[in-house]
């Protein structure tokens, strides 16, 4: 016998928006940037290591100044030391801010990994003996029975049955959706609650395997691996890094034998050297770039999709192709009633208003749009139901049909074969007129509902897709970018061209087999560019596997999630857009924050050469165009604004620079006038105001 089991729901998260400075962020973010200053650590980022290595070098040159050998004055190396430190710690509070930002979303995910009480079957058939198990005793290939109001316990895959799921623990989204078995939605995720009929699944993954795990495993920020674009940048770095050591480094000798050869002056100091080296080399962009990395991969989180790594979120800001689904990305996925087509002897009048009483228990896009179009075409609304004593029979995954029984009158809206079985049920015969009607709607890629009144069949309401709009905008925008789309459907090439014309893509390919599919991306790659697609089911999979950014739904099969880059948890096709653009902002900013991390070293040149050789060579003060206080402040200036400007980029990091839909060469000009003319003029005015203040308080 089947046993009762409590129904054990597990705590839904409150989804609320992290602010970007959040308090439960920042704190656990400043414990994390000491955490950060170990050795192993600092490697990673060769940049700030030469920091870190010169922040230790004066601090020991301060403890040496304060045995009375020191080189400069124990105040300006301390000063010096602690703003080096600063610098590291600024790094260290971007990155560790970008990586809480991902363990809290990776946190609400983990509250929804509970253990519920399933019910296993041995057999997998609706009706047959089950026996509770806990969810974490279910392995792969095991079958479990869920009922309305049952939480899935885990991952699987329907085998029987078909209802609607509430998936908003996962994709945030209130409306229910339908899964059934057999077909592109079959898949069902753990934690998620079934509403209504039933389901027999069998389970996809093991304990620890389950698609929550490797969600809660790609957004974890520390497990990020840096990106060929990010590896290719921290090389340039690292060789700019080299290139002012070893200046920096022969500059001491110089300035030593200078001073020996004019037979006075006073050489340049160590921690004036370290100071000029930290305010040369890129540490804005070196202290930012793992932050910028984490940050992209957090607003794909935060735009509901899991990206498996990194390289995938750079892959969708570099991609010159986009093949896109017909249904659901261009056109609504549920499509709108377009036409009343009557039976022989039914005026179309009489098949609205009979189609419109059937459809007004019917919540569904589909049954409301009905009601819509009876209301536009004849003016039938304010319907008083009251005195008919109307029985509504609401929309059913198992009977594919609504309507409402008023007396001894049964009106029925729904699919084809749904209302065959009904009419023939009530003894009356299917006409052959309506065969044809239901043909031929279904030949020009609309789908048929058929609306039968007491067992005689009214006619058929054509439901068609509509092109969603803006979408029109969004492809121009994509091909100011140098994006090129392009529709792929199964309809056939009339129906495909007219969509493709009113869409306005760049090209479609109609009737497309998987094999097509696969063969369409594979030609775009051997021209050299980048494809992005996405998919949902089993015959998705070849194409997703061999496209560089490939966005499963949430909703489709597990061939399709394994073969894929991204998961999109919303389900939504026409998320592959958003996923471009986040992909872009994320290259955008990189470039943007480079651009002004090499420009504003020029205003530091000017601070610190003049000060740190002016002893040396007293000709160099020519080049204190700042005019700063004195020797010391300007180094102290130099260093401080350089630690600071990290704090003010952080915002930018972390939100990203502005998407704008431009091409490659007018977003270039516009970055090197806005980050680069910026990164040239506002250090000369911060540097210049950190002198003021320091002179303000005495401490030049």
């Amino acid at each position: 016998m089947e046993q009762s089991i409590p129904h054990t729901q597990p705590a839904q998260p409150v989804r609320r928006a992290l602010t970007l400075f959040d308090s439960t962020l920042v704190g656990p973010a400043i414990a994390d940037a000491f955490k950060k200053l170990h050795p192993r650590t600092q490697l990673r980022s060769p940049v700030m290591f030469v920091v870190y290595i010169g922040a230790i070098l004066t601090t020991l040159l301060y403890l040496q100044a304060l045995a009375g050998q020191g080189e400069a004055p124990a105040g300006f190396i301390l000063a010096t030391a602690i703003w080096l430190w600063f610098t590291i710690l600024f790094a260290n509070f971007a990155e560790a801010l970008a990586e809480g930002r991902s363990k809290a979303q990776a946190a609400s995910l983990r509250a929804l990994r509970q253990t519920v009480m399933a019910k296993k079957l041995y057999n997998p058939v609706h009706g047959t003996t089950w026996i509770p198990t806990k969810s974490d005793e279910l392995r792969k290939g095991m079958f479990f029975l869920v009922e309305a109001g049952d939480v899935i316990p885990v991952d699987g895959e329907i085998v029987e049955g078909v209802a609607s799921v509430d998936e908003s623990a996962i994709t945030g989204e209130s409306a229910p959706v339908i899964r059934e078995s057999g077909g592109d939605f079959c898949a069902v995720t753990g934690g998620t609650r079934v509403l209504s009929d039933w389901l027999v699944v069998k389970v996809s993954a093991n304990p620890g395997e389950t698609f929550l795990d490797r969600m809660i495993g790609m957004v974890e920020g520390a497990a990020r691996k840096k990106t060929p674009n990010e590896i290719a940048l921290t090389i340039l770095l690292v060789a700019l890094t080299i290139v002012f050591l070893v200046v920096t480094a022969t500059l001491l000798p110089f300035s030593m034998f200078a001073v020996e050869m004019a037979g006075g002056g006073q050489a340049v100091t160590i921690t004036a050297l370290v100071a000029l080296l930290v305010c040369l080399i890129p540490t804005t962009i070196g202290g930012l770039l793992s932050a910028i990395g984490v940050a992209g991969m957090s607003r794909m989180m935060q735009a509901n999709v899991i990206a498996t790594s990194g390289r995938a979120v750079e892959a969708a800001g570099d991609v010159d192709v986009l093949l896109l689904d017909k249904t659901g990305t261009i056109t609504f996925g549920n499509r709108q009633a377009a036409a009343f087509l009557p039976a022989p002897g039914v005026s179309e009048q009489e098949l609205a208003d009979v189609a419109q009483l059937a459809s007004l228990a019917d919540e569904t896009p589909e049954g409301r749009s009905v009601v819509v179009l009876a209301k536009n075409r004849f003016a039938i609304r304010e319907r008083v139901m009251e005195p008919l004593h109307a029985v509504f029979v609401p929309f059913s995954a198992q009977t594919r049909m609504s309507g409402v029984d008023l007396g001894a009158r049964h009106l029925r809206k729904g699919a084809a074969s749904a209302i065959r079985h009904h009419v023939e049920l009530l003894g009356q015969k299917w006409p052959a007129e309506i065969e044809r009607i239901v043909d031929d709607v279904a030949r020009r890629g609309s789908t048929p509902l058929v609306v039968a009144d007491a067992g005689k069949v009214m006619g058929v309401v054509e439901l068609k897709d509509v092109v969603k709009g803006g979408i029109r905008e969004r492809f121009a925008e994509l091909r100011r970018m140098g994006v090129k789309t392009v529709m792929v459907t199964g309809d056939n090439k009339l129906t495909a061209a007219a969509i493709a014309a009113e869409a306005g893509v760049d090209d479609f390919v109609a009737e497309a087999t998987p094999e097509e599919k696969l063969q369409l991306i594979r030609g775009y790659q051997a021209e050299g560019k980048l494809v992005a697609m996405t998919g949902d089911g089993t015959n998705d999979a070849p194409a997703l596997a061999q496209a560089d950014v490939a966005v499963a739904m949430n909703s489709g099969t597990q061939a399709a999630k394994e073969a894929g880059n991204m998961v999109d948890l919303d389900s939504n096709p026409t998320k592959l857009l958003e996923i471009v653009e986040i992909g872009k902002q994320m290259l955008m900013t990189r470039g943007a924050l480079t651009t002004f991390s090499i420009s504003n070293d020029i205003a530091k040149y000017f601070a610190i050469v003049p000060a740190a050789f002016v002893g040396t060579y007293p000709s160099l003060k020519a080049l204190d165009i700042m005019r700063l206080t004195s020797p010391s402040s300007a180094i102290m200036s130099a260093v401080i604004f350089n630690a600071l400007i990290i704090v003010f980029l952080i915002p930018l990091a972390l939100k990203g620079v502005r998407y704008r839909a431009i091409g490659a060469a007018s977003l270039l000009r516009r970055n090197l006038l806005v980050y680069g003319v910026g990164g040239l003029l506002l250090p000369f005015a911060g540097i210049k105001l950190i002198d003021m203040a320091l002179a303000a308080l005495n401490l030049a």
